[in-house]
């Protein structure tokens, strides 16, 4: 027994008290120890048995809260009520009327008299109350001397410590204005309010494929009796929520600009329509008419300011205007776009990082355009909201100059509100191609009858896709699913007909929606697919992509594939690219791991700012990322390499601290990683991750 290693020792006396012999050891997690052969096989990561570590006993896990670290736990499980609308609004004003709200242009300049609105300005002039209660500096210097560009966030800088005293004065903010483009002017945003917006090419290609107009709803009819065949009764199963969704009866074209006094607008349309943004006012103004005179009955716009706005906008974009004219003209002649006339782009072994909802915003991006991406799209964004000139919704389609091939992403349920979002997106931004969801399975966006319930209308699918191409020479891509049910796979019957409707590429996930992002994708479904594909479509999978090895098999296993889509693998190892250009598993470092954040936080303060509200924007998205990082198990702490997407990683110590914090699944741990970049957190901090798509195994999650 003396040379019986402790360990072993102690297993054998522990056993001989109480505990039957046979029963095999425990490892630290109180569980019964296992070959890594067997761990795999029930999806649990085979970490070394020196690494591990009992779990923690009470932790803030990431599908609860974190609070503050000062604050007590009791108080970080209260359930906050919800606030109302006033009362939001209430404390926005009071915010506002803070010392700590300086105005901009004061924070700019310095001086007191820069602004031009004076005492009717709505912010804060007082620099010395400002001054007094305004947070202390960050460590580190500030991002936008670093790029040799004046800040313009100036006192309320939370690095104006470093900033030069003879720099110059931004105006404006240069950095954003020579670095990212794809910005919503203020013209073009009072158009899109007032729906005074011409979408002169968009409507004359939605009329001319029978879309529009008097047959419209008769056409309709026939399309819903043809997709609930071509379902095999698999629509029937769901009608019940789609019925209170959609309503295939009704569109957008049969809806007049003015309703009757008996009619409700709301009764007339209750789905997303042609116009589905805001009812512009064509009525007279009582003040347009002298006294005494008769007033003129016809329409009139009364606002002089949005007349010029409205006559400024034309006057640029006159010579679109009459090519449209031109093909209204003659429809059957100049709508019909040859594919051999589009603009295609070669995504042939090209590394494609996937639109990513909240975390994939143009920082990240600009972080996996390091590491080795070599394509990029931004976050999918709403046609109706991008129609009604949503400033947050166009800031999902910015675009970084270091992002060389660049798309975005919009999800619409008709064609005509998909047409006009393409051409609006093709006069006032620059992209390489667009690409349309058809495969978003969270319920809001399916309830609204788009994303992967349009894969229960393949002829709408088909209106939206000509219409689309159609309209612009952008190229026009597709991501969709397997399917909507589970076990019913249809986009196989269809990948013959996306080509011909007009669409250059077709991104298939390998899951149907009813999965979410529950069990491995089915790579076999995919293949069948780019083997039925016609040549002149390309054919892009997307799933469970983790390491270069599932590159390369993916690849070797169905040589039609154009290339693979790479999603929560870039969130959880964002140097996924690295590793397949260079084909080898790269066990990086935790310092390594660090600065990465660190460049990701740079970027973040460029894009958002550095003053107080885009330190805290910043935080807030790096804390999204970790709840998907802290899924990574660094090479050297494995004993089967490469990890897989679909492991749950047990509780380990890491080859240092900084790595076993990182290696943490608790909110508060993230948090103290924030700290190390932008500080200490706010009084009162909480954080909880935006939604569980980073769920392994649960369907309900999306």
């Amino acid at each position: 027994m003396d040379d019986c290693p402790k360990d072993i020792c102690a297993v054998t006396d522990s056993s001989t008290e109480g505990v039957p012999a046979s029963q095999p050891p425990l490892d630290p997690n109180g569980t019964t120890q296992r070959s890594p052969e067997e761990l795999v096989a029930r999806a649990i990561a085979p970490v070394k048995r020196e690494f591990l570590r009992p779990p923690p006993s009470s932790r803030t896990t990431q599908n609860n809260p974190a609070s503050d670290t000062n604050v007590k736990q009791p108080q970080a499980n209260v359930v906050q009520e919800k606030k109302s609308k006033r009362q939001l609004k209430r404390e926005r004003r009071q915010e506002q009327n803070s010392p700590l709200n300086l105005c901009p242009e004061i924070a700019k300049t310095g001086d007191v008299n820069a602004c031009s609105y004076k005492d009717k300005c709505r912010f804060s002039h007082d620099i010395e109350a400002f001054m007094a209660q305004k947070p202390a500096d960050l460590e580190g210097d500030c991002p936008f001397i670093k790029a040799d560009a004046p800040c313009p966030y100036g006192l309320a800088c939370r690095f104006a410590g470093t900033h030069k005293d003879n720099a110059p004065i931004a105006t404006s903010n240069l950095l954003k204005k020579s670095s990212e483009v794809n910005g919503l002017s203020k013209d073009v945003q009072k158009l899109l309010w007032k729906n005074k917006m011409r979408f002169t090419k968009a409507d004359a290609v939605v009329k001319s494929l029978g879309l529009a107009g008097p047959n419209w709803k008769v056409k309709k009819l026939v399309d819903k009796e043809e997709d609930e065949v071509g379902l095999d009764g698999s629509h029937a199963a769901d009608e019940t929520n789609c019925k209170k969704v959609v309503d295939d009866s009704v569109d957008c074209s049969e809806c007049p600009s003015t309703f009757p006094a008996a009619v409700n607008a709301e009764e007339a349309c209750e789905t997303d329509e042609l116009r589905p943004l805001k009812k512009a006012k064509l009525l007279v103004d009582e003040k347009c008419s002298d006294e005494g005179e008769e007033p003129d009955r016809s329409p009139k716009i009364c606002n002089l300011k949005d007349a010029t706005v409205l006559e400024k906008y034309n006057e640029k974009k006159s010579a679109e205007t009459e090519l449209a004219d031109d093909v209204h003209a003659e429809p059957d002649k100049s709508l019909k776009i040859h594919p051999r006339e589009k603009m295609l782009i070669d995504f042939r072994e090209k590394l494609y990082l996937a639109p990513l909802t909240t975390v994939g915003n143009l920082p990240f991006r600009r972080v996996c355009k390091t590491l080795g991406a070599d394509v990029t799209c931004g976050e999918m964004a709403m046609c109706t909201n991008l129609l009604q000139g949503q400033a947050s919704e166009w800031a999902l389609l910015r675009r970084h100059s270091s992002e060389d091939l660049f798309g975005v992403q919009i999800c619409g349920a008709y064609p005509d509100t998909v047409a006009r979002t393409v051409e609006l997106i093709e006069k006032e931004c620059t992209v390489d191609f667009i690409d349309i969801n058809m495969g978003c399975p969270i319920d809001i966006v399916v309830d609204k009858g788009a994303g992967s319930f349009l894969l229960t209308k393949p002829l709408r699918m088909k209106g939206i896709i000509q219409a689309a191409s159609g309209t612009v020479d952008k190229p026009i891509t597709v991501k969709v699913r397997t399917g909507y049910f589970g076990g019913k796979n249809r986009i196989d019957s269809l990948i013959a007909d996306i080509g011909s409707w007009g669409a250059t590429a077709v991104t298939i996930h390998g899951r149907s929606r009813q999965q979410r992002y529950s069990k491995l994708a089915d790579w076999d479904y995919i293949y069948q697919c780019a083997r039925k594909a016609p040549s002149t479509l390309q054919v892009l999978g997307n799933g469970d992509i983790f390491s270069y090895l599932d590159w390369n098999n993916r690849k070797t296993d169905s040589p039609e594939l154009s290339t693979c889509m790479i999603a929560r693998g870039a969130l959880i190892k964002p140097w996924l690219f690295t590793e397949i250009k260079e084909q080898r598993h790269w066990d990086i470092s935790s310092q390594e791991r660090l600065n990465i954040l660190k460049e990701y936080v740079r970027f973040g303060l460029e894009h958002w700012g550095s003053d107080k509200k885009g330190v805290e924007t910043t935080r807030h998205f790096v804390l999204e990322w970790l709840s998907y990082a802290c899924r990574y198990i660094p090479v050297g702490l494995l004993d089967v390499i490469p990890q897989r997407l679909n492991w749950r990683p047990p509780s380990y110590y890491g080859r240092d601290d900084l790595e076993t914090l990182m290696a943490s699944d608790s909110a508060a741990d993230w948090i103290r990683i924030s700290e190390m970049l932008l500080g200490k957190v706010p009084d009162g901090f909480t954080f909880a991750p935006k939604h569980k798509s980073n769920a392994y195994d649960r369907a309900e999650n999306g």
